[in-house]
């Protein structure tokens, strides 16, 4: 269609430039020659004064006897060359053209350029041309061949129980008479269900890689249109299409788009969206059965889908992919790092235990930012030192060197920092201190991160209050070293994370004797996004806002009580931050033990390693994260 459009454009752009041509070049012979009428003519024939004449039709230029020329047209039909040739006249014809395609082709190529103009914006409007003028419901699954680049379950790691559930559907299509002998039955569809850069698209090209029959692509923003019905009739005509090429697995990226669930939202929902959606559901099981085709499809928001699009008989099987574990992140890590030059240094286990909660897309963009680093500084591999750096970058923000502190804020941000290492090391179940830094990053003056000794996976009452005990040591300390009216609002960030925690232990997870095991999340206005599902009485969010003021106080008290008991530890910490400005966990260790550090460039980055390297989901450190002043 497209070469059609092409070859259409060229042929009309000829014969435009045929028309001016042959326009320009009839005026040409006239332009410098004086219009006489006929009659003169002839009388100059007979007195001798025409000595050539050159006959174009109905055009006659004429020579005179004195060199001038002229033009005149003579009537239609008349011969007059017998009158010339009698008279010496030199007569010279010049043959004609067709002059009726011509003349034709001047009235009529007006409208064909504006009919051109018309058919090319009206494809436009429709969608770039996907079947031309008729084409607006045609449905734009791509047929996905992969012949540079082609992934394989080899590239997939770290998600093994979602890749043999995927292999099986592979083994499947190529293999049938294996599970039909038992009686099984090809799955009509799957459901990848998991958070963002977890892998769920990467599956899904890693079975058009492995499957070895026809893949279809297509997006759930593809189906909805602002017209009712076009989504629908996208729906039938893919499945016509699936249907040509069967067996075939059909994918649907963000199936969201177009699932969600039916006679929600404000006017009980979206016509063209619904339209579609039910298409779809009697195209997957309706009465007509579509054998062959398997639907895979990926979404990070199953709890919006509709209920009819998740029973078996549409997607059979819902497959979650979730973060990979350590031994899924070591793996993920190895994937990626046989692209870069690795050094001899590089522990990929320990940047492993390092990275908790980080999905596959935060690991490749952790070894791209490491390899990114390496040849910043002109390396010709990437070193360990490379990969710290760049998972310090990832989780805490870029240095903002050029920031300018006065020492005062310095000593403050110091002290501020200190307190939270400290507390953090004094509390048995608070997670270990990775690193405290007082260089500005992101928008914080400073920071301490710990790091879980292993992935978290659920959250004991004594550590939630722990945790809230370490993050108001930043306050505590400030007010001991400053007093009350010298406390900055360095510690607003600390006072959200610890609000939000104790929220979390009152209102959802039931941790307060007083309030009960009563959810009550969706009823508190304005928490978790929620405006409240049910009403509560007045007295129950006193006693909610209650326990929650109280274990926040206590656990200011208890981290002022340990930063007064270990006074000249703290003192230490703090000094130590001001001199070196970054300490990893095992250096803190030491200056809390008063024990020197060895000599080097302090503003290099540290070649230590602490024992135990874990880190929060990315983008969200642990308390001591400080807003900068306003």
């Amino acid at each position: 269609m497209g070469n059609a459009r092409n070859l259409a454009f060229w042929v009309v752009l000829f014969l435009m430039i045929l028309a001016l041509f042959n326009l320009f070049s009839d005026g040409s012979n006239t332009m410098n020659s004086r219009q006489i009428s006929y009659s003169d003519f002839i009388e100059r024939v007979q007195n001798d004064q025409v000595t050539a004449v050159t006959i174009d039709g109905e055009d006659v230029m004429i020579t005179g006897s004195d060199g001038q020329q002229y033009a005149t047209v003579r009537p239609m039909g008349e011969d007059i060359s017998d009158r010339l040739i009698q008279q010496g006249v030199d007569v010279r014809v010049i043959k004609q053209q067709s002059s009726g395609f011509m003349s034709m082709l001047g009235v009529w190529l007006p409208f064909i350029l504006l009919i051109g103009v018309w058919i090319f914006f009206m494809n436009r409007m429709q969608g770039g041309g996907k079947g031309g003028a008729m084409g607006f419901g045609k449905s734009r699954a791509k047929l996905l061949t992969e012949k540079h680049g082609r992934v394989t379950f080899d590239d997939v790691a770290g998600i093994d129980e979602a890749k043999e559930e995927l292999e099986e559907i592979v083994e499947f299509l190529r293999n049938p008479q294996k599970f039909s002998r038992l009686g099984g039955k090809i799955p009509k569809g799957a459901l990848l269900v998991g958070p963002p850069g977890t892998g769920k698209t990467l599956l899904a090209r890693a079975i058009a890689g492995e499957a070895g029959v026809p893949f279809f692509t297509i997006s759930g923003s593809d189906f909805v249109e602002m017209f009712v019905g076009v989504g629908a009739s996208r729906v039938r005509d893919m499945f016509e299409q699936a249907k040509k090429s069967a067996p075939c697995i059909l994918f649907i990226d963000e199936i969201d788009a177009v699932g969600r669930a039916r006679g929600v939202g404000i006017g009980g929902g979206n016509d063209e969206r619904e339209q579609t959606l039910n298409q779809l559901l009697v195209e997957m099981d309706g009465f007509e059965a579509n054998e062959g085709i398997i639907i895979v499809a990926a979404t990070n928001r199953k709890d919006v889908l509709d209920p009819a699009l998740l029973r078996p008989g549409r997607f059979d099987r819902q497959i979650h992919v979730p973060n990979p574990d350590i031994k899924g992140r070591e793996k993920i890590l190895s994937v990626h790092a046989r692209k870069v030059p690795v050094g001899p240094d590089v522990d990929l286990r320990l940047i492993a235990r390092g990275t908790p909660g980080f999905s596959g897309a935060d690991l490749m963009n952790l070894v791209n930012e490491a390899a990114l680093m390496a040849a910043r500084i002109g390396r010709r591999f990437v070193s360990m030192a490379d990969f710290e750096s760049a998972k310090d970058k990832v989780m805490l923000g870029v240095e903002r060197r050029s920031l300018v502190l006065t020492p005062e804020q310095k000593e403050k941000t110091a002290y501020h920092e200190a307190g939270h290492a400290i507390v953090g090391l004094s509390l048995p179940k608070c997670d270990p201190v990775y690193k405290a830094t007082i260089i500005p990053r992101g928008g914080a003056l400073g920071m301490v991160v710990s790091l879980p000794e292993m992935d978290r996976l659920n959250f004991h009452k004594d550590e939630a209050k722990q945790k809230i005990i370490m993050t108001m040591a930043g306050k505590a300390a400030e007010i001991i070293k400053y007093g009350e009216e010298g406390v900055s609002n360095g510690p607003a960030g600390d006072i959200q994370q610890a609000s939000a925690l104790a929220r979390a232990m009152v209102m959802r997870w039931g941790m307060s004797d007083k309030v009960g095991a009563v959810d009550y999340a969706e009823a508190h206005e304005g928490y978790n996004g929620s405006t409240g599902g049910f009403s509560v009485s007045a007295s129950t969010k006193e006693l909610i806002e209650q326990e929650v003021r109280e274990l926040i106080e206590a656990g200011y008290q208890e981290a002022r009580r340990i930063l007064l008991e270990k006074e000249v530890e703290f003192e230490r910490l703090a000094k130590g931050l001001l001199e070196y400005e970054t300490l990893t966990g095992e250096e803190i260790g030491r200056i809390v033990r008063g024990e020197p550090l060895d000599g080097g460039d302090d503003d290099a980055p540290s070649s230590l390693i602490p024992a135990v390297t874990a880190i929060p989901k990315a983008g969200k450190p642990a308390p001591g994260g400080d807003p900068a002043p306003a």
